[in-house]
């Protein structure tokens, strides 16, 4: 990167861009995709025991219609990258919005168990492709000077999406009277919840066709002039757009394109960055996380609460999530990556061994004694903060910052896949572990939030303030 260009990315000697407005426009727009990525992957929480309740299955069925949709999504993270730069980013969101809308109406009206499945597949895809497409399309059109900021917009969206889910599912179920399977416009309850996205999916859609397309796909396809139009909106006319275009083409052209052998090292496999990037994604989503989105009303149903009160548990969980994402987009750049992550994994240890002691209680009447149900809810509550207001983000920061240039792309998509094969085991797990023992269950998920600590301690380097090309 040459100087002048380091000045910009920084934000000195940047000219702001014209319409500012607009450009923050494109970017919610975009970000509209991790808004259904949230919203789709914690609608089902609402969904579940209806579900069960629905097809008479047990918990390994149930458990394996909840986890299927990740299967979709490791799928659709895996191809999105390819899709995007053959055909663009806007038409790949398009598909994203067209496939999220076909999983929509398919959850809403399924005929069977099977295509229900089949459905969340295929939504699934579609989370996959958002989770990718959103986050490459915001930082090849944010200004340089806005796009820290800017990039914050996605996990911004996500968050916000998991928390407009569990109030629409709130709110419906009690139009409802209570009951998920209750009555509404035809259709039982929790097929509308599912149904509602199509809401969302239209818009993001919508939105899709009145942003324009990446300058950085435009060049790689020959559409200087088209990219020249792009640039001009978003980063300011002062630019000089031919100086632009060439520093963008050059970066095309010296790009090392990095492969699964680049990843390889002499004795374990992968090279020692790699098993640590692995080992940060597999902690993220062993600690429990997707419980507290995709079983939560489950949970607090099977500890004797009411299905209203346990939705809205689920809504005000979801809110204490956002809250720690902010606080989290506040401090990482202040505190540093490394002693959120420690921060984090301390709190998250605390509240889920006080969880697991909480449901050791031996239920009366079928419900928690009052002490332990209060403790359970608080702590639940405080274990969802500490991972919002560290793993949640510092773990994306990390993969996006530690890996070498020349593996960076490839190393990436490992550690994703990782993740997404971790955040299935967790879901599909859940059902069967809570109903063989609800407390071992917390205190299993407490035992790897423990040693998530000794691992950040000897193996995480601090990337705070280094140049990526800093990164060996």
């Amino acid at each position: 990167m040459t100087s002048t260009a380091q000045a910009k990315a920084s934000g000195g000697g940047h000219t702001a861009p014209d319409h500012l407005g607009h450009v923050i426009f494109i970017t919610a727009a975009a970000a509209m995709g991790g808004f259904l990525f949230g919203y789709d992957s914690s609608v089902i929480n609402g969904a579940v025991e209806a579900i069960r309740d629905r097809y008479s299955i047990g918990s390994g069925t149930l458990a394996q219609v909840i986890a299927i949709a990740l299967i979709g999504c490791a799928i659709g993270a895996a191809t999105a990258g390819r899709i995007a730069d053959r055909i663009g980013r806007i038409r790949c969101m398009q598909i994203a919005a067209a496939l999220f809308t076909i999983s929509a109406i398919g959850s809403a009206l399924p005929f069977a168990l099977w295509d229900l499945a089949l459905w969340r597949i295929i939504g699934g895809f579609a989370i996959g492709m958002a989770s990718v497409i959103g986050p490459a399309y915001i930082a090849e059109v944010a200004p340089p000077a806005y796009r820290g900021r800017l990039g914050s917009f996605q996990q911004a969206a996500i968050v916000i999406g998991i928390a407009i889910s569990q109030l629409v599912n709130w709110g419906i179920l009690n139009a409802a009277g209570g009951d998920q399977r209750g009555k509404i416009i035809g259709l039982e309850a929790w097929q509308v919840m599912l149904g509602v996205m199509v809401i969302p999916a239209l818009l993001y859609g919508l939105l899709s066709f009145a942003i324009p397309e990446s300058p950085r796909f435009l060049i790689s396809v020959g559409r200087h002039a088209d990219a020249k139009k792009v640039l001009a909106d978003v980063e300011g006319k002062d630019v000089d757009l031919d100086d632009r275009v060439a520093e963008i083409e050059h970066a095309m052209k010296s790009e090392h394109k990095s492969s699964f052998k680049d990843l390889l090292g002499s004795r374990m496999g992968f090279l020692p960055i790699v098993w640590v990037g692995i080992g940060l994604s597999v902690f993220q989503q062993l600690v429990g996380i997707n419980v507290a989105f995709y079983y939560s009303s489950t949970l607090w149903q099977s500890v004797g609460i009411d299905p209203s009160s346990s939705f809205f548990y689920s809504f005000t969980t979801s809110i204490i999530n956002i809250i720690g994402t902010v606080i989290a987009m506040v401090l990482v750049d202040r505190v540093g990556r490394k002693p959120l992550a420690l921060i984090g994994s301390i709190g998250m240890a605390v509240a889920l061994a006080v969880e697991a002691w909480a449901f050791s209680a031996h239920l009366v009447d079928g419900k928690l004694p009052n002490t332990q149900g209060v403790v359970a809810l608080i702590a639940a509550h405080v274990f969802v903060l500490f991972f919002a207001l560290s793993w949640g983000v510092v773990v994306w920061v990390f993969l996006g910052e530690m890996f070498p240039n020349r593996i960076r792309a490839a190393a990436l998509g490992v550690a994703a896949a990782a993740q997404w094969i971790a955040n299935w085991a967790i879901t599909a797990s859940f059902p069967s572990l809570s109903d063989w023992n609800l407390s071992g269950t917390y205190i299993i998920y407490a035992i790897f939030a423990a040693l998530s600590i000794p691992f950040v301690l000897r193996y995480v380097k601090e990337t705070k303030g280094k140049a990526l090309e800093e990164m060996g």
